[in-house]
């Protein structure tokens, strides 16, 4: 690979829960008897094995064991599994190590011990700090568990954590919304993830819908108070969810949403790699845990990404982006000419959905609303689908 070569990451599916939350469409499942922890790992060491030949010669930046509820995991399983990547790849001496954790399943003290397994970063699913809410949301943690686990982290020396919280829940309003973001800050997160909960296809709550879920115009008028607090208690917006302090972003996220490379073991895990010869390769694992257990030695099936549907797959991470993206960038991580996409641009700058600052395309306020009307602008068409796309030299 070029010096160009996208910064590399691994991904590492966990998939187990205590119980499935009604919203939740992750591929996760309900734990019924025994955790199969051992056999789980083993498979995950077979799986890494047959990908890391694909990325040989470059190093880690960063490491995400997701879920799931990867803190169902005991520590030195953890150990183990970080251990055999690096007998497979380098990871970088400053490597991000995030481990996913549901305030519900960590006990006293393992925090601390997941920081000796080599964790330097925790992402704490809190969701809400309003007891009722919480149990409707079928969340197996209370308000109390959460501040708890927030003050072992910085006891234990993992001040760099994330907090997941929920907005437009159902009866929520934006008094409510506020005082949940207030709680959070109150327990000086290095990073809040802030998002709204959608109503997927094939969950729980799609089936029977909770009452009194806020409207898209309840929703959004929740936003800018709650943006407010959040830029008052010293976190940065630098993605459509995502705040941080300084030096805080979620470096492994943001190797996503600027369309890096990543491995992805486990089940469902997906994963993306630049190949020598410039084309975008995605990979696939089984979903099943069961059969990913039985097929975790077998190669991950792979496919090619077509040159029509990059500019698609850049940009639905990229304009998430508050500062947006250098089309220098998109030239690098694409192999294509920006040459193709630049009338676009300007067409929608002209609509009020994009801007051009400081040499870097971002979505405006209006775009970032409506990012999903604005992306499918760049969904190949039957009439460009046998076009050829400018290569990049």
């Amino acid at each position: 690979m070029s010096d160009l070569s996208p910064p590399l990451a691994l991904y590492v599916h966990l998939p187990w829960c205590v119980r499935k939350c009604p919203y939740c469409d992750f591929n996760s499942y309900t734990l019924r008897g025994e955790l199969p922890e051992e056999a789980y790992v083993q498979a995950l060491a077979r799986d890494l094995e047959r990908q890391a030949p694909g990325a040989a010669g470059r190093t880690l930046a960063s490491v995400f064991f997701g879920g799931g509820t990867p803190s169902l995991f005991a520590p030195h399983s953890i150990e183990r599994i970080l251990t055999h990547t690096r007998s497979l790849l380098p990871l970088a001496s400053d490597a991000e190590i995030t481990l996913e954790a549901n305030p519900g399943t960590i006990e006293r003290g393992r925090f601390a011990e997941y920081r000796g397994a080599g964790v330097n970063r925790v992402s704490l699913g809190a969701q809400s700090f309003a007891p009722a809410t919480l149990a409707l949301l079928g969340r197996i943690h209370s308000p109390d568990e959460t501040c708890r686990a927030a003050e072992e982290l910085h006891a234990c020396g993992l001040a760099n954590f994330n907090l997941d919280l929920m907005y437009a829940l159902p009866g929520q309003d934006v008094a409510a919304a506020c005082a949940d973001v207030a709680q959070a800050l109150a327990l000086a997160p290095a990073h809040l993830s802030h998002y709204q909960l959608t109503i997927e296809a094939g969950t729980v709550f799609a089936g029977t819908p909770p009452e009194g879920l806020p409207d898209e115009e309840a929703a959004a008028d929740m936003l800018a108070p709650c943006a407010a607090q959040l830029a008052a208690g010293g976190l940065e917006q630098y993605e459509i969810s995502a705040w941080a302090r300084a030096g805080a972003r979620a470096r492994h996220n943001v190797n996503y949403w600027e369309f890096g490379d990543y491995l992805g073991i486990g089940a469902g895990a997906h994963g993306k790699l630049t190949a020598p010869d410039g084309a975008i390769v995605r990979t696939t694992r089984p979903r099943e845990p069961r059969r990913y257990l039985a097929s975790a030695q077998e190669p991950a099936a792979t496919q090619r990404v077509a040159a029509r549907e990059l500019p698609f797959e850049f940009m639905l991470n990229a304009l998430r982006l508050t500062e947006g993206f250098a089309p220098q960038l998109y030239e690098e991580r694409t192999g294509l000419h920006w040459r193709d996409l630049d009338p676009m641009f300007e067409g929608l700058r002209r609509e009020g959905l994009t801007a051009f600052t400081r040499g870097r395309w971002r979505a405006t306020a209006i775009g970032a609303r409506f990012l999903n009307e604005l992306l499918v602008r760049f969904l190949p068409t039957p009439a460009t689908a046998g076009e050829r796309l400018s290569t990049a030299s």
